[in-house]
């Protein structure tokens, strides 16, 4: 090879090298996240967790805040994600904005991070005015294929039909604006809320949302899309979108890691994929294929993984509150001991998630004793359970020095 040849082929590789260290440099960007190692609790408000149909008889306990971020804090660990509703905003937005708004100065005062979750539970009051707590009234108001108290959850036709519009973009209020816009802008007004606060890790898009067909994958990646190109109009802070229920490997719509990764948003930048697990997940049981599925979506689709919600459950086959036989948890046989806590979270540090979130703490009782971390007694003073304390000497025994702070 003659000098000339050799310096163009130098030339050459020294840019294909060039080329390729700012292509992985990309890379790496787009499957990043502002925050990591994020370890806490999941966390209900007052104001920011009314659903429009009912309710609470429990009254709100005095400096609840301050006493949750104290122990939290406290506890080893370091953040909330922090669960509100659609439907409570639209019940009463100033006492909403104004808890929000508080929740984050006072998480600024200590020093934690908090993910802020849209979350829904049976897709909504109206569906399901027992238990459920969600979307707006407003969106389905005035037709008859998903009636008041007709069934939110994933085996009712009800549900089945709402879902099936949203995904397809159909939902609409009376003035003909579609529920995507809507809620686009809901979103909008919780990010201005709050952004600016140190405290802001982050926001949910919507948690556990229902996929009825397997033809909703990908249009549930265009709903992802959609949101977190609104979003990032007014955030650079990361956003997570979730995993569907429900969570049947053997179904017929193909809950498998592959489809599951159709739903990320094309922009990858600071974007999480959360997901729950409510199980021990032993090797080899049912618990941990779902687990390993999880982790296996979000390497396919390129972002880290937030184990958003965790708990350890027994499930029974009984009639639920709308007579039909369904899967509950069964609150007496539901428990998770120090042991079990232990090894869930050794088990999350091999995975090495962006971070996890324990369900859950809140001043109002459970009946799943385990999933209270805290009750009010009569002076209006937040008591730490056993669970608790369960929680916070496995962190300690898991992290030890090493915690995140």
């Amino acid at each position: 090879m003659n000098l000339s040849a050799f310096r163009v082929s130098f030339i050459f590789l020294l840019i294909v090298n060039v080329l390729l260290i700012t292509g992985l440099s990309r890379l790496s960007d787009a499957q990043g996240a502002n925050s990591k190692g994020l370890i806490g609790v999941n966390m209900l408000g007052y104001y920011t967790s009314l659903p429009q149909t009912r309710d609470f008889n429990n009254p709100f306990p005095d400096n609840y805040y301050d006493q949750s971020f104290k122990l939290i804090k406290d506890g080893g660990m370091n953040h909330i994600r922090y669960v509100y509703y659609w439907e409570s905003f639209v019940k009463n937005p100033t006492a909403f904005i104004s808890e929000l708004k508080f929740a984050a100065t006072l998480a600024d005062k200590y020093g934690l991070k908090i993910i802020y979750d849209n979350h829904q539970f049976h897709t909504s009051s109206w569906l399901n005015p027992q238990r459920g707590t969600g979307f707006p009234n407003f969106l389905f108001q005035n037709n008859s294929e998903y009636a008041y108290g007709s069934g939110g959850g994933p085996k009712y036709p009800s549900a089945a039909a709402w879902w099936t519009h949203w995904w397809n973009r159909e939902i609409r209020d009376t003035n003909g604006t579609d529920g995507w816009t809507l809620q686009a802008a809901f979103l909008k007004k919780v990010i201005s809320t709050v952004d600016s606060h140190p405290s802001t890790a982050g926001y949910e898009i919507l948690s556990e949302p229902q996929v009825h067909n397997a033809d909703q994958w990908e249009k549930i990646g265009k709903y992802n899309t959609f949101m977190t190109d609104e979003m990032r109009k007014l955030t650079k802070k990361d956003i997570i979108y979730s995993m569907t229920i429900p969570v049947d490997l053997k179904s017929i719509i193909g809950v498998n890691a592959q489809n599951l990764a159709k739903m990320a948003p094309i922009n990858k930048t600071n974007i999480i994929f959360k997901f729950s697990i409510y199980g021990l997940p032993s090797p080899g049981s049912y618990q941990e294929e779902r687990l390993n599925m999880f982790v296996q979506t979000g390497n396919l689709s390129g972002v880290p993984v937030y184990i958003g919600e965790w708990n350890n459950v027994a499930r029974d086959k009984v009639i639920n509150e709308e007579g039909d036989f369904v899967y509950e948890i069964n609150p007496k046989a539901s428990d998770i001991t120090p042991e079990d806590t232990t090894v869930i979270l050794k088990k999350f540090n091999q995975i090495d998630p962006y971070g996890w979130a324990f369900w859950y703490w809140n001043f109002r009782p459970h009946r799943v004793d385990n999933f209270n971390l805290v009750i009010s007694d009569n002076n209006g003073n937040l008591v730490p359970t056993k669970y608790f304390d369960i929680l916070k000497n496995s962190v300690h025994s898991v992290y030890g020095s090493q915690a995140p702070k």
